[in-house]
């Protein structure tokens, strides 16, 4: 297989951050030698993370084997997974926010015909869902775990406890017509075509501050991991993870 240099559009400040948390780890376990520094396994996670690169293509990118690279990886993915604030926690970072926006994004996954839960029958492909939190500038605050692409948006909320969270905190938040009956924390555009003028302009409003969660949707999949994964569906929400704790270290 030809091997070929190539490069990851992250700062230095991402590596060095993602350098340490191997290093901390393998002082915990007690490794005495590695084929690759700390410094080259972060690097091996980021490539993967970051550009979707297969593990085949590390494995001679990097001269080691393939299930070194899948060691590798999954050793840095559930270390930055640790990293990832909880609801509770992100909580108490959104009480200083004017409000924040809720939204739910499927990421395509590769899956066979027989995994029926997971078929989206609004995009017509194996997916899973995932609720995203962030606020009114677009930064991502929270993403839950993923569930089941056939899952709907507003029973994902209530199955993750966001709902209910909000509710508790007394928070403003801005979703769209999928979230309908979420509550009263959570606002959302009127439906119907022929509306009075005042719901059209509430709607118009409403649709200025939510348009801001598109961006934290498409900063996310600037991780083109995301646009197809293609690992065990119980290893995507600490995939999605660490994604997030990578995102905040280079933001």
């Amino acid at each position: 297989m030809l091997a070929y240099p190539s490069s990851i559009d992250l700062s230095s400040r991402t590596l060095r951050f993602l350098t340490g948390q191997p290093a901390v780890r393998r002082q915990e376990i007690g490794t005495r030698w590695r084929r690759l520094s700390a410094a080259r396994q972060a690097l091996l996670a980021l490539a993967h993370l970051r550009c979707g690169d297969t593990y085949a293509q590390l494995a001679a990118g990097f001269g080691i084997a393939i299930a070194t690279v899948f060691r590798y990886i999954r050793e840095t993915v559930e270390v930055l997974s640790a990293l990832a604030p909880s609801l509770a926690e992100a909580m108490r970072t959104i009480r200083a926010k004017a409000f924040v926006i809720l939204d739910g994004t499927l990421l395509p996954i590769d899956r066979i015909a027989a995994d029926t839960p997971y078929y989206s029958g609004k995009h017509k492909r194996h997916r899973v869902n995932v609720q995203v939190l962030t606020d009114p500038f677009g930064r991502l605050l929270w993403a839950s775990p993923a569930l089941p692409g056939s899952t709907h948006d507003l029973t994902a909320a209530r199955r993750h406890g966001i709902t209910e969270a909000l509710a508790d905190a007394g928070l403003k938040c801005w979703a769209d017509k999928a979230y309908q009956g979420a509550g009263a924390p959570v606002r959302v555009p009127f439906r119907g075509r022929r509306l009075k003028r005042w719901k059209r302009h509430h709607n118009t409003t409403h649709a200025k501050n939510r348009c801001v969660g598109e961006q934290a949707m498409a900063t996310l999949k600037d991780w083109r991991l995301l646009r197809k994964l293609r690992c065990s569906t119980n290893r995507i929400t600490d995939v999605v993870k660490a994604v997030l704790v990578l995102h905040h270290a280079s933001a």
